[in-house]
């Protein structure tokens, strides 16, 4: 498999966030020939075919890192999200589905832009099977409900869709947190004149990191330092209303600004 330096730098950062049967899931996706493989090709048809942004195999862990990042401040706070807080699973469950869904979260972009969250439900499903029935072997219950759960997370990334878990709202924000400059690097280069999706590649050039940390008042702060106001864009008309579409909104500080200049508080 030909994995970038960028992919396995993402994928060393969300190993070392993770332990156990979570670590052990990681490292089987990592391992899948066949994932890698929808991937690598979900980043030609969206950054040659269609002149959108990354979305393959460094976006996908990206989005994750955030997710597990957001978990991890969660359950610092000590909220449970809905697996355990329902007494249908544990923490870990809750870590497991939000990783599975976000490493496949785009695999849809093979198909097509328009509706691929429900194209990589489709595609999705042959491997949530493969990696439940490898690690989830003595328990049909929890294994048919974590199932249900990771289709949530990936239905619901693009908040064209109401989503009701915890979890699937740390995928949304994890996936909309992913747009710092280097995301539009390779589209941008290779134009050779306007498209439709230009104004999410050029207002990602004005974003310079997007920091997930704790809050002042409230478990998570995400925190936009911008070198350009064009940056303004990707927060308020991607990144705002997937935090407010989700339901960890609640749990949310977002502030965002120009460096050397006033900071706007969103939440």
């Amino acid at each position: 498999m030909n994995r970038s330096v960028k992919q396995i730098h993402f994928e060393k950062k969300i190993l070392k966030r993770l332990s156990g049967k979570s670590k052990d899931i990681m490292d089987y996706i990592i391992a899948d020939q066949e994932l890698q493989i929808l991937q690598d090709y979900a980043n030609i048809v969206s950054i040659k075919r269609l002149g959108y942004n990354d979305h393959g195999p460094v976006h996908m862990r990206k989005a994750a890192l955030n997710a597990i990042l957001m978990f991890d401040l969660l359950k610092q706070a000590k909220i449970k999200l809905n697996l355990e807080k329902e007494h249908i699973g544990s923490s870990e469950d809750s870590k497991i589905a939000i990783l599975i869904a976000a490493m496949i979260h785009d695999i849809g972009m093979t198909v097509s832009r328009e509706g691929h969250e429900y194209m990589s439900v489709n595609l999705a499903i042959p491997f949530i099977e493969r990696i439940l029935g490898k690690f989830y072997t003595k328990d049909i219950s929890k294994k048919v409900i974590m199932k249900s759960m990771v289709i949530e997370c990936i239905f619901g990334h693009m908040a064209t869709q109401a989503i009701h878990s915890l979890e699937a709202g740390l995928v949304l924000i994890g996936d909309g947190c992913d747009m710092e400059q280097g995301r539009s690097r390779i589209s941008t280069i290779l134009s050779e004149q306007p498209r439709v999706g230009d104004i999410h590649r050029y207002s990602s050039t004005g974003i310079d990191k997007v920091n997930i940390i704790q809050g002042d008042k409230k478990p998570i702060q995400i925190k936009v330092d911008m070198s350009e106001s064009v940056g303004f864009f990707q927060v308020e008309e991607v990144l705002f209303p997937k935090i407010s579409s989700s339901p960890v909104k609640k749990y949310i500080e977002l502030h965002a600004g120009v460096k050397n200049k006033e900071i706007k508080k969103y939440l």
